[in-house]
C-alpha cells in the first residue's frame, strides 16, 4: 500500500465507522461503506483491489488465532456434537440445495458442485464481529453460531480436496496423495506446536517484551503460511495455533498482544470487501444479482432456522441463526477463484457469484439491525439478550501477583472451587507455582490490554498482590478507570504504600508483613508470662489503635508538622489506655498459678 492509499484508507475508516456506529448499523457497516467510498466504483483511492483484499484476509487470521486461544481443548470436545452435527448439516443441506439450484440454471455439475460448496459458507469475520459488538457470542445461539463457523472453517479442506479431484488436470494426479499431505501438514503442526510452542515461549518471555510480541506474530504467520504452501485455509492453521496455546500460561498476554493487529487488519478486511463491490456489474444486472442473493439467503436462512430448532434452540434463537449465518462467506472468494483456474467455472459466473456474495455480506449487518428494530416495535421494549447462566468456570476473582501472599489466597480459593485467574510476570516464580499444579497465566498485569484478555470485567473481586509499589498503583489505576465496579483488595508493602493505596480508593489495605508480625507478638508476649487472652487483647487493643492512627495519618499525609504530632499523640493515648487498663490477667492462667 502507498502512504496516499495508507491515508485514504485511515481518513474513510475514522469518518465512516463513527458515523455508522451513532446511528446504530455498527462498525462492520461502516468499514463496507468506507471500502465502497474509496474503492475503483466510488472515489478510486484504491485500483488494485485483489492485492488489498489478499493482505487484509490475514486480520481473519489473526481473529481465528484468537479465537483459538478462547478455546481449550476440553471445551472443543464438549462442543463436538454442535460441531459435527449442525456444521455437518448445514454445508450439507446448504450446499446440495445452492447446487442443484445452479444446475437447473444451466451450470454443469462440476460447477454446479463447486458453486453450492462455496455459497455454503458463511462469513467468520463479519458474523463473529457482529455476534462480539452485540455481546451476544455467548448466548446460546451465539454459541451454536460459532460451532457451525467452526466448522465450515474446517470444511474449506475437504472443498479444496474436491476441487483438485474435479479438475481435469490433477484428476490424473492421484487426488488422494493431495488430501494426504493436507492431512499430514495439520498432523505436523498439532504435533510441531504441542511439544515446541511452550518451550518457544517462555524462552520468548525472559528474552523482554518486543521479543514476546515478535514471537505472538511468527507463531501466526507461521502457522498460517504452513497451511497455505499446502492450499489450506490460512485461518485454519492459526486457529489450530491458538487452540494449542489455550491451556498455556501466555494465552491471555498473547491475546493482548494479538489484539491491536487483529483489530486492524480485521477492519482493513472489511473495507477490501466493500472495495471489491463491482458497481458497474451490479448495474449492468441489478434484478439478476437481487434474485440470486435473495435466493441465497432465504434458503440457508429456512436450512438455519430448521436445524436451530431440531439442535434445541428456542424459536427467537432459531430466528437469530437465521439471520446472522445466511449469506456468503470470505472463503467463498478462494474457491470461486481456484474453480476459475483449475477450469471448472466460467470467469464471468464466477464474477457475478463473487459479487452476490459481497451483496449478502452487506445485506447481513442490515438483516440484524432490521430484526432488532421489528422486534423492539411488536413488543414495545428492547428484548433482553438470551444468556445462559453463567458458567462456574467464569473468574470470580483475578489475582494481580502470585508471590507468597498471594498463593496462601490461591489455595483458599481452590480448596472452595472458587474460580479465579492469577497473573504473574516473573518467569521463575511462575514455574514454582504451577510446579504443585496451580494455574497461572503469564503476563504483564499493568497491562490494561491484558487485564481485558483476563475477563476483568466479569469479575467480583481483584487482590493486588505484585511486587513494587508503583507497580501495584499502576494495576489499580487501570483497575479504577476501566472496571469501577470491581472490588479491590491489595497488599501494602508498608504504610507509605498504603496511604497511597487508600488516595486510589482501594476497597481493603493490608500491609504484607503485619498481620504476621502481629502473630509473632501474641507468642512473645504468651512466652514472657502473659495468658493467651491477656495477649490476644493486648495485641488487638494495639491493632485497632494503629489503624485508626493509619486513617489519622493519611489525613495529614501532607502536613509533615501535623502528621509527626498525629503520630505522637495517638502513642501518648495508647500508652495512657495501657496504663488505666492494664489488661487483667487471663482467669485459666491465674487458676493454673
Amino acid at each position: 500500500m502507498t502512504l496516499a492509499e495508507v491515508f485514504a484508507f485511515l481518513a474513510a475508516t475514522c469518518v465512516a465507522v463513527p458515523l455508522f456506529r451513532m446511528f446504530g448499523f455498527g462498525s462492520v457497516l461502516g468499514y463496507l461503506a468506507a471500502g465502497i467510498a474509496i474503492g475503483p466504483y466510488g472515489l478510486g483511492a484504491f485500483r488494485d483491489v485483489d492485492s488489498v483484499l489478499h493482505a487484509a484476509e490475514f486480520g481473519v487470521v489473526l481473529l481465528l488465532f484468537v479465537i483459538g486461544l478462547e478455546l481449550k481443548p476440553s471445551r472443543l470436545w464438549v462442543m463436538r456434537r454442535a460441531v459435527f452435527g449442525l456444521g455437518t448439516a448445514q454445508v450439507m443441506i446448504s450446499a446440495t440445495g445452492l447446487g442443484a439450484v445452479a444446475w437447473l440454471l444451466g451450470q454443469g455439475p462440476s460447477a454446479a458442485i463447486v458453486i453450492g460448496l462455496g455459497l455454503a459458507l458463511s462469513s467468520t469475520a463479519f458474523v463473529l464481529q457482529m455476534l462480539a459488538e452485540r455481546k451476544e457470542l455467548n448466548t446460546q445461539y451465539g454459541r451454536s453460531t460459532f460451532a457451525i463457523l467452526l466448522f465450515q472453517d474446517l470444511a474449506v479442506i475437504p472443498i479444496l480436496a474436491v476441487l483438485a479431484l474435479l479438475a481435469p488436470e490433477t484428476a490424473e494426479a492421484g487426488g488422494a496423495g493431495i488430501v494426504l499431505l493436507k492431512l499430514g501438514s495439520i498432523i505436523a503442526l498439532v504435533v510441531g506446536g504441542r511439544y515446541l510452542l511452550r518451550p518457544a515461549f517462555r524462552l520468548a518471555a525472559a528474552s523482554g517484551q518486543e521479543i514476546f510480541t515478535a514471537a505472538a506474530l511468527l507463531t501466526v504467520v507461521g502457522s498460517a503460511y504452513l497451511m497455505y504452501l499446502v492450499d489450506i485455509s490460512m485461518a485454519l492453521g492459526a486457529f489450530i495455533a491458538g487452540v494449542l496455546l489455550a491451556e498455556s500460561e501466555f494465552r491471555h498476554q498473547l491475546e493482548a498482544e494479538i489484539e491491536p493487529f487483529k483489530g486492524l487488519l480485521l477492519g482493513l478486511f472489511f473495507v477490501a470487501v466493500g472495495m471489491s463491490a463491482e458497481l458497474s456489474l451490479l448495474a449492468a444486472q441489478p434484478l439478476t444479482i437481487l434474485a440470486l442473493t435473495v435466493i441465497l439467503l432465504t434458503f440457508k436462512g429456512l436450512v438455519l432456522f430448521g436445524l436451530g430448532k431440531v439442535g434445541g434452540l428456542p424459536t427467537a434463537g432459531a430466528r437469530d441463526m437465521a439471520i446472522a449465518l445466511p449469506q456468503g462467506g470470505e472463503f467463498a472468494f478462494v474457491i470461486f477463484g481456484t474453480a476459475v483456474a483449475k477450469g471448472l467455472l466460467a470467469a464471468d459466473v464466477a464474477d457475478l457469484l463473487i459479487l452476490v456474495v459481497t451483496v449478502s455480506m452487506v445485506a447481513t449487518p442490515l438483516l440484524v439491525l432490521g430484526k432488532q428494530r421489528l422486534v423492539r416495535d411488536l413488543s414495545g421494549t428492547t428484548p433482553p439478550p438470551t444468556y445462559d447462566t453463567i458458567d462456574d468456570g467464569e473468574p470470580k476473582i483475578i489475582i494481580a501477583g502470585m508471590g507468597r501472599f498471594a498463593q496462601i489466597i490461591a489455595r483458599i480459593l481452590h480448596v472452595r472451587r472458587i474460580p479465579f485467574t492469577a497473573i504473574e510476570s516473573d518467569l521463575d516464580q511462575l514455574e514454582i507455582v504451577r510446579r504443585f499444579g496451580n494455574k497461572v497465566y503469564f503476563g504483564d498485569v499493568t497491562d490494561l490490554g491484558l487485564l481485558r484478555a483476563a475477563h476483568a470485567e466479569h469479575a467480583t473481586l481483584a487482590v493486588i498482590a505484585v511486587d513494587g509499589v508503583e507497580a501495584s498503583l499502576r494495576v489499580v489505576e487501570n483497575f479504577k478507570a476501566h472496571f469501577p465496579r470491581l472490588k479491590l483488595f491489595a497488599r501494602a508493602r508498608d504504610r507509605h504504600h498504603a496511604h497511597r493505596l487508600m488516595d486510589l480508593g482501594v476497597d481493603l489495605i493490608l500491609r504484607e508483613t503485619y498481620v504476621s508480625s502481629l502473630e509473632m507478638a501474641t507468642a512473645a508476649l504468651e512466652s514472657l508470662g502473659d495468658g493467651p487472652e491477656q495477649a490476644r487483647r493486648t495485641v488487638a487493643r494495639f491493632r485497632d489503635s494503629d489503624e485508626a492512627l493509619l486513617a489519622q495519618e493519611h489525613a495529614v499525609l501532607h502536613d509533615e508538622s501535623k502528621h509527626i504530632q498525629t503520630v505522637a499523640e495517638a502513642t501518648r493515648e495508647l500508652e495512657a489506655l495501657f496504663e488505666a487498663d492494664p489488661c487483667p490477667p487471663d482467669p485459666a492462667a491465674a487458676r493454673q498459678d
